[in-house]
């Protein structure tokens, strides 16, 4: 039979064991209350978050949460509540003392009172995934971006279209879309090579960036075909912005090979469609918005092209059709080795 003192000196090491296990953790362990408030952090705090233990102790957990993500944790502990979980796991950003945030993944177990069965403390492990969080971001953006001109790819304008939409029932507001081809460049890449027309699609695809809102979405559809999805657009204004994109292809100008002193230019067709969705459930769904924003460019293809088209009678363009601003300078682009730079790849959202 054992002592009863070395029973005490047992139970005295393993609480000895179980200080160094969280003082030297790589993660940060915590507990905190059902009231959110802070009762223990592990040193692990001072690397991770520039927080001191102490500084964290007796302060509200939410004050340490990026407040995007706020959100995040009350499901996460909704969740446990009421489902009766024990354990769940979350990926936030938290607020480093120099106010920057890391991301973190928390594991957390609800201890709940054996009595009423009610929350009673929370005990979290927290991770730095930072490194992590950065490498997939980057990997899906570039699954998201079309290698050549640097715009969202067609898998991008997917997500991004039926996000806009959802936004745009939401606000009860209205959604444009131009589709965009340009005109007759088979032809332009038979007679002049494909690398002059790579430098033609970047050139493209920049002067489209350059001459819409931050907040439009360019995206490349394919081939010769680009997408712009402006949302809160009424049909008006997306005829206007599609006037101005369609101008500005018009100035381009191309050196048709590195040592040739003559310049070629293209032009671009572009249809138009807008929707605005109704509470009574009589509204365009994305695919009828892309249906009509398709059927539009053909129209403006058969009526002779480098024009823009509408799925609806739209009202008069400030300038004709086909014929150059007198203000507008042509853009040159120097052939092959051109620096047709594409848009940087910070579209909103995806």
């Amino acid at each position: 039979m054992i002592p009863l003192e070395a029973k005490h000196e047992q139970n005295d090491a393993h609480e000895v064991d179980y200080r160094f296990l969280a003082e030297n953790c790589a993660d940060i362990l915590c507990s905190v209350g059902a009231d959110h408030v802070i009762h223990y952090v592990s040193p692990s705090s001072l690397r991770i978050l520039g927080w001191k233990p102490e500084e964290m102790i007796e302060r509200d957990f939410g004050d340490f949460v990026f407040p995007e993500d706020v959100s995040v944790l009350d499901e996460a502990e909704a969740a446990d509540v009421n489902g009766g979980a024990a354990d769940s796991q979350v990926t936030v950003r938290l607020i480093k003392k120099d106010l920057t945030s890391v991301w973190t993944s928390i594991s957390a177990r609800c201890v709940c009172d054996p009595a009423t069965g009610n929350p009673q403390e929370y005990v979290l492990a927290m991770r730095d995934i930072t490194e992590r969080k950065v490498l997939e971001e980057k990997l899906s953006a570039l699954a998201m971006t079309d290698g050549l001109t640097g715009l969202w790819n067609r898998r991008a304008f997917d997500q991004s279209l039926r996000r806009e939409w959802k936004r745009t029932v939401r606000e009860e507001s209205q959604l444009s879309l131009l589709l965009l081809d340009i005109d007759h460049f088979k032809p332009f890449n038979d007679r002049y090579g494909h690398p002059v027309g790579d430098v033609c699609l970047c050139a493209v695809a920049s002067v489209i960036s350059d001459s819409v809102r931050a907040s439009d979405i360019v995206c490349r559809w394919g081939g010769d075909e680009m997408a712009i999805i402006l949302p809160a657009t009424e049909g008006l204004g997306a005829f206007r912005a599609a006037e101005k994109v369609r101008s500005a292809i018009q100035t381009l100008r191309f050196r048709s090979n590195k040592n040739s002193g003559d310049w070629v230019s293209v032009t671009a067709s572009i249809g138009v469609a807008t929707a605005m969705p109704q509470p009574d459930g009589t509204l365009t769904t994305p695919p009828n918005l892309l249906l009509a924003a398709d059927k539009a460019l053909y129209k403006a293809k058969r009526e002779g092209q480098n024009r823009v088209a509408t799925d609806v009678p739209a009202a008069p363009a400030t300038q004709a059709a086909g014929v150059k601003p007198a203000c507008e300078e042509p853009k040159c682009i120097q052939g092959m080795g051109g620096s047709a730079k594409g848009p940087p790849n910070g579209t909103d959202g995806l």
